[in-house]
């Protein structure tokens, strides 16, 4: 026989199948057998077998795996199944013979999703097939809940656990019955590795800074508010480790890095979750040319080293990864794609008339209150999706970079990056702003704005501004998005599908 199977998750769970599982769960019980063992003996993983060559196998060398049973043929005195662990899966056999009648009759009654220890030895079917001759067994969990049904032929996956609102807040089944999930989030684990790798190999320090800050600094962002009952102080998530990293170079650490957790209290899209990974990095006596060098030899790095190539696919697209990445300015790049340009000293009357003539909305217009915010405006609405090959978009307007050093000769522009790869914002970058009276008056600038509504905005961090006053050496700072990161090296459409748990609305009961 072929189990039969429901095809969703807990709303298209069979009731009928439930209470017979449940069924069986008591008269194991009630005959004794414990159904959810304390401990197995993994000697051996699936992996392993599927690699021995089948001149050596013999019926005196006995193997122990343990996993998940997920598919079943009953044929009355004799069993086939597949059982599956975190290396692969491998077909067992067993018989009424061996076994003896009670212990086949539980064998038997083993459900697709069971967890269960196994121990026999190996042999090879008249098909060719690698099997588990299975000499005993013992129940490890019983799976309750009926897993959706799968179905494969030639390699190809049919019917599988396809619904995304599911998927997502399933994640446990999601990881069971799609393989290629299970890749996914292994290879983000080879990813933060081969960051953390690459940045101790050339001297980096990882270290730790605070997530719940008096101060919500090192970006513009909605926090997140918590309060300390102990202290009867609000407290803020992080949107940033930023300035608590720069307060290590002026503490005399050279360089270091964080691969953190940040909160931001924004919309939710296929590009943002409120909780994120960044990488945020920091070295003292260098400079946005020398994290440009750093970011593009990073992840060139990181893509050969976890995908095997710098030519990667996405979605329809090849993604050169190979250095040197094209760099254009901000400027040129709105000009570029729209056809009109902001410039420094523009009015904003006349700003305003460019962006309407780009295909800007009035409304939107109207809500920008200087010639950079139309800028932007226009960069996310016409330029940005269309940078897909690996681009550094360069010399960012101060007023919208309110941490990084302006350049000498053009001080209403900044020594700043970001890395742009299909159509996403892949970080930030710049040359770090060590003037601390400068630092102030950023600061200020950021309260105003925040104060009078026209924008996010930031806050003032009087001791931030202090450690300055100690001397903070010339810097580079660079933070990057691992989960977009992530999003390209495994060629997944949506940032929840490289987040184990995403954020999402609460559950509605039937």
């Amino acid at each position: 026989m072929t189990d039969k199977q429901p095809s969703g998750g807990t709303e298209s769970d069979s009731s009928d199948l439930y209470e017979n599982r449940l069924r069986k769960l008591k008269e194991w019980q009630d005959a004794g057998q414990d159904p959810y063992a304390q401990l197995f003996n993994q000697n051996n993983h699936v992996a392993e077998l599927l690699s021995i060559p089948t001149e050596s196998f013999s019926e005196s060398q006995h193997y122990q795996i343990a996993g998940r049973i997920r598919s079943r043929r009953l044929m009355g005195k004799a069993a086939f199944m597949e059982v599956e662990d975190s290396s692969g899966r491998i077909q067992i056999y067993a018989s009424q013979k061996d076994l003896g009648n009670e212990e086949f009759d539980i064998f038997r009654s083993l459900d697709l999703g069971d967890i269960v220890g196994l121990e026999g030895f190996l042999f090879v079917t008249r098909t060719g097939q690698t099997t588990l001759h299975i000499r005993s067994f013992v129940p490890l969990a019983k799976c309750l809940r009926p897993l959706p049904v799968v179905k494969e032929a030639d390699g190809r996956v049919f019917d599988s656990f396809h619904d995304k609102e599911l998927r997502y807040r399933m994640r446990y089944v999601d990881l069971i019955v799609n393989p290629h999930v299970r890749e996914t989030f292994v290879r983000r684990s080879r990813i933060v590795g081969e960051l953390r790798h690459f940045l101790v190999e050339r001297g980096f320090l990882e270290v730790e800074t605070p997530m719940m800050q008096p101060i919500p600094g090192g970006a513009a962002a909605r926090p997140f508010v918590t309060h300390h009952n102990a202290l009867d102080q609000d407290l803020y998530l992080r949107i940033a480790p930023e300035l608590y990293l720069k307060r290590l170079i002026v503490g005399g650490f050279e360089r270091v890095f964080e691969i953190n957790r940040n909160f931001r209290n924004e919309g939710i899209s296929i590009k943002h979750n409120p909780e994120f990974t960044m990488l945020e990095l920091y070295q003292a006596y260098g400079d946005m040319e020398s994290m440009l060098e750093l970011c593009q030899q990073m992840i060139a790095y990181v893509a050969k080293s976890v995908v095997g190539t710098l030519k990667v696919e996405y979605g329809e697209h090849t993604i050169d990864l190979t250095p040197p990445w094209r760099r254009i300015s901000f400027a040129d790049v709105i000009a570029e794609n729209t056809g009109v340009r902001i410039e420094p000293g523009m009015d904003l009357k006349e700003a305003r008339e460019l962006g309407g003539k780009a295909g800007l909305e009035e409304e939107a217009l109207a809500d920008c209150h200087s010639i950079w915010q139309v800028a932007e405006l226009l960069f996310d609405e016409f330029v940005e999706a269309r940078l897909i090959q690996p681009v550094f978009v360069t010399d960012y307007p101060r007023e919208l970079s309110p941490l990084a050093r302006a350049w000498p000769d053009r001080p209403d522009l900044v020594q700043r990056f970001e890395p742009y790869i299909v159509g996403r914002e892949m970080g930030n970058a710049f040359t770090e702003l060590n003037d601390p009276e400068d630092q102030r008056e950023r600061f200020l600038e950021q309260v105003r704005e925040r104060e009078s509504g026209a924008g996010e905005g930031g806050y003032m961090d009087e001791d931030y501004v202090r450690a300055l006053e100690f001397g903070m050496p010339p810097t580079g700072g660079m933070g990057i998005g691992v989960d977009r990161l992530v999003m390209l090296l495994t060629n997944s459409p949506s940032i929840r599908d490289t987040i184990l748990f995403p954020l999402l609305r609460p559950e509605r009961s039937s």
